[in-house]
């Protein structure tokens, strides 16, 4: 029997890379293969960006290796199948959209036409106006349409949805799901926690150099021994919290809630009223909730979220990292 060796799309490998006194990336090893869609999430200075930039070939790493489709990113064959969009994009302010997007893709070989592009990124009603007069989300918008408008086979997405507003946004995501379906590896960064889950099938979670966690993105959740509970809390006829000792109004049995066996944090939903108990053991809640006769409804227990997940792995980091 033979076995079929399915070469990486970026492979990084020990990589170092500093900045005089500041040390960016420490040893970091990650690798993508072909058609994955990795989500790279970390708080500011946390070294996404410079990883980006070395794998784009603008940056080389001090120590280790950086390979894109098996060879030096900073060749011109390896930049061909790769696109990209950094944080912050120059437009020639006086070229129309469609314009600039034309002048793109006439670099390479095999381009997407323009008229798809538009119409995918919803730019069709702004195909003539200068980007001059872009508003910072529609820059946003047309600079992830060039990323793509060569028909990569890799594509870097620096924070691509920053400046946008929720519907845009979805555009946006709806965009690269359809690319990555038809092949195309991603490798994106945001702040937007919730981007990152509903775009990454797998996530990779840095901090100040150091990759803490490398894996499919419900593992990463799982890894993290938080949940959530989550209830409404019934009241007496005098406003307070019924049942239990200790629980005689409102404010107190609030109050009390954050003192339960196992509860790390407590918070209330302004909108809702509801109550959000993170905790290590969550049968260990409920059952502190029956014994001290707490008049609670609407019980709901589940994993911790992706940004709870995130500061975990970051809070536990800072011991072995200071």
């Amino acid at each position: 029997m033979t076995s079929t060796h399915i070469e990486p799309v970026v492979e990084v490998a020990g990589v170092t890379r500093t900045f005089g006194p500041t040390v960016a990336l420490d040893d970091v090893s990650l690798s993508v293969g072909p058609g994955e869609m990795v989500g790279l999430l970390g708080p500011n200075g946390a070294g996404k960006t410079t990883l980006l930039s070395l794998v784009e070939g603008l940056r080389h790493p001090d120590s280790g290796t950086v390979r894109v489709f098996g060879g030096d990113p900073r060749t011109a064959a390896n930049r061909l199948r790769l696109g990209t969009t950094p944080q912050e994009t120059g437009l020639p302010p006086t070229l129309r959209v469609a314009e600039v997007i034309d002048f793109v893709r006439r670099h390479f070989p095999d381009p997407l036409p323009t008229v798809e592009l538009l119409e995918t990124f919803g730019l069709t009603d702004l195909a003539r106006r200068q980007t001059g007069g872009l508003s910072g989300g529609q820059r946003r918008r047309l600079a992830v349409a060039l990323a793509l408008a060569g028909r990569p086979g890799l594509v870097l997405l620096d924070e691509p949805t920053t400046g946008l507003d929720v519907d845009a946004r979805h555009i946006l995501w709806e965009a690269l799901r359809s690319f990555h379906a038809r092949g195309v590896t991603v490798l994106v960064t945001s702040h937007y926690l919730e981007e990152i889950e509903a775009l990454a099938e797998r996530v990779v979670v840095v901090d100040r150099g150091h990759v803490l966690a490398d894996a499919p993105l419900g593992e990463v959740l799982g890894r993290v021994a938080l949940r959530r509970v989550t209830l409404d809390l019934g009241t007496g006829r005098d406003g307070s919290v019924g049942g239990g000792p200790g629980l005689e109004g409102r404010a107190r049995g609030e109050a009390d809630l954050a003192t339960l066996p196992g509860v790390v944090g407590h918070e209330v939903d302004p909108a809702t009223g509801r109550h959000l108990l993170l905790t290590a053991d969550a049968d260990a809640v409920v059952r502190a909730l029956v014994v001290a006769q707490v008049p609670f409804r609407g019980l709901e227990v589940r994993n911790a979220s992706l940004e709870e997940a995130f500061l975990s792995l970051t809070a536990a980091a800072t011991e072995v990292h200071p």
